[in-house]
């Protein structure tokens, strides 16, 4: 009976959630300032919501969860306005939909949406306030997406596993939809909500044609109406061959009148499970996948034959410009170019091209897409990667939202300067009406979702971005920071300066100096400048960093490949920058660089530095073990560790293989471990997570 009470006492003195990472930035835990807390309290006392919607209802429900937990007390919903009302409304007379105003006075808060999803981001908005400890009075916040589709693209297959995806398997229970419906997909939904993402495409773009049969479009239908009052429209991919492989026709060219009706009725009945589905995502004629240009059609032949069935209903294209020819080009870099810039105008108006933020393939560095800006008719959007394909996957710190914004504000120079990339994606370069954009979900049923804690902030970063491409990438850093961990003011700032130099940190001991591809074969995990033999030699690691005796780096200048006559002349000039270095040109070993080093020594240097900076981060992490609960600072002190020795392997394989071309001893301050360069050349990873399946 003694062990019982014991027993019953613990567990009544354990906390209400544990500190495991699920609930992400929306904890919702005490205001632990007490002149915070009191001052909140004095302002909101009670709220008004009028009207019902079934958006106003989860935004109910989110709200007494929020001020309960915040607060510490229940705070009533009434029918009236007094003194302490907090007020949730519908204007229709603010006209962008989607957007909110915040204000406040002597006697009440007052959020005012264009519509009650505005009202749901405004709420949001206002309950990031409270938990970052801002201020409420004087209010004056008036906030509208800068992007109209901000979309979640998952890479998950129907047997729950995900093409690059190193958080577990797929939150998507296929097997169990549609009778079981985990409560996971509710917390999915507010999460994406409180950072205002409006769309998640549910399968990988090497789609699966079953998806669209009867048997998944039933459970499709599940997930669509739990989410549409969070205001999260539902998207799937299209299998170009689908007519075939489940339509029973022989063929899927997209100019034959059969195959377009049979879209146009399949189409239609996506429609009748899902009233307000958003259209399709399409990845044709790459990496094996089937498409337009089996029948010696163009991209515009299949995009606008699945444009047309989308149409009368409101739905779109994304096609991506991500392609492969059949052939291998003279540089991978400029396919995407030479497909899509002669196809310009040859779309229908509901298709918008889909274009990673560089040109070869989410890479730790890239120079912006010579897409962006390259075409006058023809919208394109914006693919960025949240999963770390390329970026140490989910056991390394990297803060993507600072990789992501030097290619929103690089410069295409296409209407002149000030030609943004970020303009071109958002529309009003070319006054378009519509924008969208996408970002590959790093999302599992890992309990913390992301797999590395720090992973979720750039699920959170993508978001705030996507609504808002002009919030600097510290002021988002720092957000999440006292969201996820706490307000305490110098925490945050340790926590903060992590995150911002990660990235930086990561590409010094990964691919310095404009070096790109140079991982491992397939999984596309750790080093692997080695890898030289594949079915197609631009998937080698060889073919990108060219080393030889002269030098390394690929010539993409008027004497190579010519790859930056795809850009602007003005914007080629912002690619003489040493980070670009060996992007556009092969270099030689004893080229000065800025420093006074030769090349040799700074790509050395580099590496080394990475490794040091990675430390430094360890260190400030360290030093925050009393003011971080035990089981988050365990797992992100464990994971550092592992970055640690997988940047030192960076360090130590690369330099000594490059060293076999430049045939120069290696700095005397530069550590390359004690292993020779056999060791890590036989180093394999056979299960590493998110291998691609064989198609």
């Amino acid at each position: 009976m003694k062990h019982l009470l014991i027993a019953i006492l613990l567990l009544c003195c354990l906390p209400a959630f544990s500190e495991d990472g699920y609930r992400l930035w929306l904890r919702y835990d005490k205001v632990q300032d007490t002149k915070v807390l009191k001052a909140y309290k004095s302002k909101i006392k009670n709220v008004y919501v009028p009207g019902t919607s079934p958006t106003a209802e989860v935004l109910k429900k989110e709200l007494a969860l929020a001020l309960k937990g915040l607060l510490d007390k229940d705070i009533p919903f009434t029918d009236n306005i007094s003194s302490g009302t907090l007020v949730i409304q519908v204007n229709p007379l603010i006209s962008s939909p989607e957007s909110y105003e915040i204000s406040s006075n002597k006697n009440s808060i007052n959020i005012t949406g264009a519509d009650w999803p505005g009202a749901m981001y405004g709420m949001f908005h206002f309950l990031r306030l409270l938990q970052t400890n801002s201020g409420i009075t004087d209010l004056s916040v008036t906030s509208r997406p800068k992007i109209k589709a901000r979309i979640l693209n998952h890479w998950d297959n129907l047997d729950r596993t995900i093409e690059r995806g190193y958080a577990g398997f797929s939150i998507w229970d296929w097997h169990r939809l549609p009778e079981y419906i985990d409560p996971r997909y509710t917390d999915y939904a507010r999460a994406n909500a409180s950072i205002g993402i409006n769309g998640t495409v549910l399968t990988n773009v090497n789609a699966n044609a079953l998806m669209i049969t009867p048997m998944y479009l039933e459970k499709v239908k599940v997930l669509a109406d739990l989410f549409r009052p969070y205001n999260l429209k539902v998207y799937l991919t299209a299998r170009f061959s689908a007519p075939i492989e489940i339509g029973g026709l022989k063929t899927a060219d997209p100019l034959d009148p059969e195959v377009r009706q049979w879209w146009k009725t399949k189409v239609d009945e996506i429609y009748k499970y899902v009233p307000d589905f958003g259209g399709f995502v399409v990845k044709a004629n790459s990496e094996g996948q089937p498409g337009p240009q089996n029948y010696n059609r163009t991209h515009a032949d299949g995009a606008n034959m699945l444009a047309e069935a989308v149409a009368p209903h409101n739905g779109i294209v994304m096609w991506r410009a991500f392609v492969y020819d059949s052939n291998v080009p003279d540089d991978r870099a400029k396919q995407a170019y030479s497909e899509f810039k002669s196809l310009d105008g040859k779309f229908n108006s509901n298709v918008v091209i889909q274009v990673k933020n560089g040109p070869i393939d989410f890479q730790p560095r890239e120079p912006f897409h010579p897409l962006f800006g390259a075409t006058s008719s023809t919208p394109l959007m914006m693919e960025f990667q949240i999963t770390q394909e390329y970026l140490g996957q989910a056991t390394h710190l990297a803060f993507l939202p600072v990789m992501w914004k030097e290619c929103l504000q690089a410069d295409t120079y296409a209407k002149g300067k000030g030609s943004t990339v970020a303009k071109v994606i958002d529309g009003t370069l070319d006054n378009r009406q519509f924008s969208a954009i996408a970002g590959v979900a790093n999302i599992g049923n890992d309990r913390n979702w992301t797999g590395h804690l720090f992973a979720q902030s750039n699920w959170y970063g993508y978001g705030r971005l996507a609504w808002d491409h002009e919030l600097s990438s510290l002021d988002i850093a720092n957000e999440w920071a006292r969201m996820t961990f706490t307000n305490d003011n110098d925490v945050v700032e340790d926590i903060s300066w992590m995150m911002i130099t990660s990235h930086e940190t990561l590409v010094k001991y990964m691919t310095p100096l404009g070096l790109h591809h140079i991982m491992g074969a397939n999984h596309h995990f750790g080093p692997g400048p080695w890898v030289a033999k594949m079915s197609r030699s631009d998937w080698t690691s060889t073919y990108y960093h060219k080393a030889d005796s002269l030098g390394i780096g690929f010539d993409r200048t008027a004497s190579g490949s010519k790859a930056i006559e795809q850009y602007f002349p003005d914007a080629q000039k912002q690619f003489n920058d040493e980070k670009f270095l060996l992007w556009f040109n092969h270099v030689s070993w004893d080229y000065k660089m800025k420093s006074g080093q030769t090349l040799w020594e700074e790509i050395c240097t580099h590496y080394a530095t990475g490794v040091e900076e990675l430390k430094g981060i360890q260190k400030t992490w360290s030093a925050l073990s009393s003011r971080i609960d035990s089981d988050r600072f365990r797992h992100v002190t464990m994971l550092l560790e592992r970055q640690r020795n997988e940047a030192e392997l960076w360090r130590n394989s690369c330099i000594l293989y490059f060293q076999t071309f430049s045939k120069r001893p290696v700095p005397k301050d530069i550590d390359t471990g004690n292993k020779p360069l056999e060791y890590y050349i036989n180093i394999q990873y056979p299960y590493a997570p998110g291998i691609r399946p064989r198609w």
